[in-house]
């Protein structure tokens, strides 16, 4: 079991946690993740390792409430435990150094796009960092990207904060701008990274995007994360979570998140009603 030590909401329905893992914050590097289960009735989820602190002993991460678990995993205080804490998993992102490298992380995509933004700056890179959210009350941690990076633009959706617009007009104009970067991360969602794939593509900038679909044991046993890459199926828990994001099918990847909506659907719904009853709930968080 991984006591909880802190739980902070960052943006609406996105909290931070910082979690007892010492072998864990040890090992860990940038990319990788943990898979977690609330309780012996909880079902098993991945999430990246937002960062990590060796000496203290402890994992930080950084979870958007969008259904069952993530949910609960707001209810839970610092002295609480999680059951199952597992990791770390994947490949880490493979780093060197390119010369200048983009970091775009588009909504909670910023957060696993923080370790790998914090190693490119550990190699020696000019890292720039495209932060992108629906709007301001959305963005998250914008002051640690800044530390981490020589220079970060920020967009929103509806113009609430920096310049208006999508993470791929930002990026547009800083290629106008500076010419092409030498390597491009795209950590976020399934729609964001394959139109950012689909403009470095354009300009033949290299380009790693991180896959985050259906997951359940981590490796690589079930098959539930496979995706096709070049045309070939890998498995994104062990083969990934990195992929060239010219060579994946991202509307294969798309159709495949959709499997089981209703399914997810029904069980948020009754985790709703038995936190209701529990009177864990002051107000729906749906």
């Amino acid at each position: 079991m991984n006591r909880i030590l802190e739980n902070e909401v960052l943006a609406e329905k996105i909290n931070r946690y910082v979690i007892e893992a010492p072998k864990i914050a040890q090992r860990r590097k940038a990319g990788q993740f943990v898979i977690i289960r609330i309780d012996e009735r909880g079902e098993r989820i991945p999430l990246t390792i937002a960062d990590a602190d060796p000496e203290q002993g402890t994992i930080t991460l950084i979870v958007q409430a969008v259904g069952k678990t993530t949910t609960q995993m707001t209810l839970l205080k610092p002295g609480d435990y999680l059951l199952d804490v597992v990791g770390p998993l994947g490949a880490p992102t493979h780093i060197e150094r390119f010369g200048t490298a983009v970091v775009v992380g588009g909504g909670i995509g910023i957060a696993p796009a923080h370790p790998i933004a914090q190693a490119l700056k550990a190699a020696g890179n000019t890292v720039i960092t495209i932060l992108g959210a629906r709007s301001k009350n959305l963005l998250i941690l914008e002051e640690e990207m800044r530390r981490t990076s020589d220079e970060v633009i920020v967009c929103t959706d509806d113009g609430s904060y920096g310049m208006k617009g999508l993470v791929t007009h930002a990026l547009a104009d800083l290629i106008a701008r500076r010419g092409k970067p030498d390597f491009v991360f795209a950590v976020g969602p399934v729609p964001m990274m394959k139109y950012v794939s689909l403009l470095t593509k354009e300009h033949g900038i290299p380009t790693m995007v991180s896959l985050n679909p259906i997951m359940i044991d981590g490796t690589g046993m079930c098959g539930g994360c496979r995706v096709t890459v070049g045309g070939e199926m890998r498995f994104a828990c062990v083969d990934g979570p990195d992929f060239d994001g010219h060579q994946v099918d991202f509307d294969e990847l798309m159709k495949r998140q959709a499997f089981y909506k209703e399914q997810e659907r029904i069980a948020f719904e009754r985790m709703l009603e038995r936190c209701r009853a529990e009177g864990l709930l002051q107000a729906d968080p749906s």
